[in-house]
């Protein structure tokens, strides 16, 4: 026979388990109100209440006002597509954004058979150019015209890795890039052929790491080009190579028509735009030096500024006089685009008056030739604008296409020829 303590022990559990669902169901509650319990009578206001929320004392709003139409009419065409700013950053930061300017949008760049055809030719040659690397706005409109011959492709040299690291430019950067390319040369007097343009801008990354800057390198390519289509201009926008003026030399006479070098901005903004190991007063040395080397009517010399970086009006004036005391010919301006958040900000946006005004003083000071604009990049369009800019005009000052110094007259003449 059992013992009473074990009959009580088994009969424990079930009371405990049936007190603890007595007290349960005694405070259960229902999901939904019965039909026959009377609604809570609402507020005075028609519009239901708001329950408050914890974050910043706010409240939240009704889902009804998320609905389209029901407490809020569609805005206006004029208001949606306004120019609207905001203001971001903390309290003691605060700073005013915009959306980008109407003058400054592109279109995708998806181009035509010019575009696919130059696209195909470089990768099928291994060739890189400035337009990809620098993420450049026009690379559409450059390569995808309907006429090839109006066509301007910026051929970058040595590669696409750069020794310096300038807070504007997106170009990749290393301190030991790979070797040159012995076949880079034939190859890119190869694809110029290919494609029969009229005037072709061969840049290149800076090469701190060879003894000559590439210079050797630059030239010959030139050289090939010229061999294989005389009648190709070549613009050369090199680099500083570090204030080597024999090396400056050395690309000034490879038989090139425009020499290219880019101040990049104003003196004072210099050593915080470009890598400190580039100065203002080096980049003036090498344009004046290619005069020095080729004289001032045997060949042209170009530079290109940004805006939009905090320049001011006095100081852009002041770097227009230093450059047409190094007799420069050619200046462009363009709009400073930020192409990462890595990289400087645009502290304003350019009007298209402002860069007409600045196109019209530095005509004033002398230039030969000014393109300013939003858009305008230093190789913009360069076969267009030099040619009926540049070309025409110096061949109509001195009187006749033949005066102009060597390759330079015969391409006015074929022109003239072609307009005829």
């Amino acid at each position: 026979m059992a013992s009473p303590s074990a009959s009580l022990n088994r009969l424990r559990a079930p009371v405990q388990r049936a007190i603890s669902s007595a007290s349960r169901n005694a405070s259960r509650s229902y999901a939904t109100v019965p039909p026959d319990t009377p609604e809570p009578a609402l507020p005075s206001s028609s519009q239901p209440a708001r329950r408050p929320t914890y974050f910043k004392n706010t409240t939240v709003a009704s889902f009804d006002e998320f609905l389209p139409g029901a407490s809020s009419s569609p805005l206006p065409a004029s208001d949606a597509y306004q120019l609207r700013t905001a203001e971001v950053g903390p309290a003691s930061n605060r700073r005013t954004i915009t959306r980008l300017p109407e003058w400054l949008k592109t279109p995708i760049p998806a181009g035509n058979d010019n575009y696919k055809k130059i696209k195909s030719d470089l990768r099928g040659l291994g060739l890189h150019t400035v337009c990809e690397e620098a993420r450049c706005p026009n690379i559409s409109e450059c390569w995808g015209g309907s006429n090839k011959n109006a066509a301007t492709a910026t051929i970058m040299l040595m590669g696409d890795t750069c020794t310096r690291g300038c807070r504007f430019c997106s170009v990749k950067t290393s301190r030991a890039p790979p070797p040159l390319d012995p076949h880079e040369p034939e190859n890119t007097a190869e694809a110029l052929a290919r494609w029969g343009l009229g005037y072709v801008v061969l840049t290149t990354v800076n090469r701190d790491d060879l003894a000559d800057g590439g210079a050797h390198h630059f030239a010959e390519t030139i050289r090939k080009i010229k061999a294989k289509k005389p009648s190709l201009l070549v613009e050369a926008l090199t680099s500083d190579f570090w204030g080597n003026l024999d090396s400056v030399a050395v690309v000034a006479e490879s038989g090139l028509d425009v020499y290219a070098h880019n101040v990049e901005t104003v003196e004072g903004l210099t050593p915080y735009v470009r890598d400190r190991r580039a100065t203002f007063k080096t980049s003036l040395k090498v344009l004046e030096h290619v005069k020095q080397v080729r004289g001032k009517e045997g060949i042209i010399t170009k530079t290109s500024m940004m805006l939009g970086l905090g320049e001011q009006e006095h100081e852009i004036t002041d770097a227009l006089e230093q450059l047409r005391k190094a007799n420069v010919d050619v200046v462009t301006f363009g709009q400073y685009m930020r192409p990462t958040k890595r990289h400087l900000k645009v502290e304003k946006y350019v009007t298209p008056e402002e860069f007409e005004m600045w196109r019209q003083r530095a005509l004033d000071m002398g230039f030969l030739y000014v393109a300013s604009g939003p858009l305008v990049r230093s190789s913009y369009k360069a076969g267009e604008a030099f040619i009926e800019n540049v070309l025409r005009k110096r061949a109509g000052e001195n009187g006749t296409a033949a005066s102009v110094d060597g390759k330079l007259g015969a391409a006015v003449a074929m022109e003239d020829t072609k307009a005829a």
